[in-house]
């Protein structure tokens, strides 16, 4: 029993490590995202930090449309990069957990 314990603490740690490189790669992964006109360009990563944004000069005339437009394309940006982020991660644990009979978490 013990054996089998010890054995799925090093799995848990082995999969610790795993999550935390995923996390790390996640930083290289960019989310591009833009208005319906392309008047407004951002990318993210996938850990949703905010890397750039490409205003048109078009755009900066009209304060509220900017203001709507950065509101909209941002929050598209960083949900697409949480999908990216929450799959990853996922797919990390998923692979390094345990198999404990009749306890699936990931059905």
């Amino acid at each position: 029993m013990f054996g089998d314990l010890m054995g799925m603490m090093g799995k848990l740690k082995e999969t610790q490590q795993k999550i935390e490189e995923t996390k790390e790669r996640l930083n290289s992964i960019y989310v591009d995202e833009q208005s319906h006109d392309g008047a407004l360009r951002v990318t993210v990563t996938a850990n949703g930090q905010l890397k750039s944004v490409t205003v048109s000069e078009a755009i900066t005339l009209d304060t509220e449309q900017l203001e709507d437009y950065l509101i909209l394309v941002i929050n598209n940006a960083l949900n697409k990069a949480k999908k990216i982020q929450e799959t990853e991660l996922a797919a990390v644990a998923k692979e390094g957990m345990p198999s404990i009979q009749g306890f699936d978490l990931f059905k």
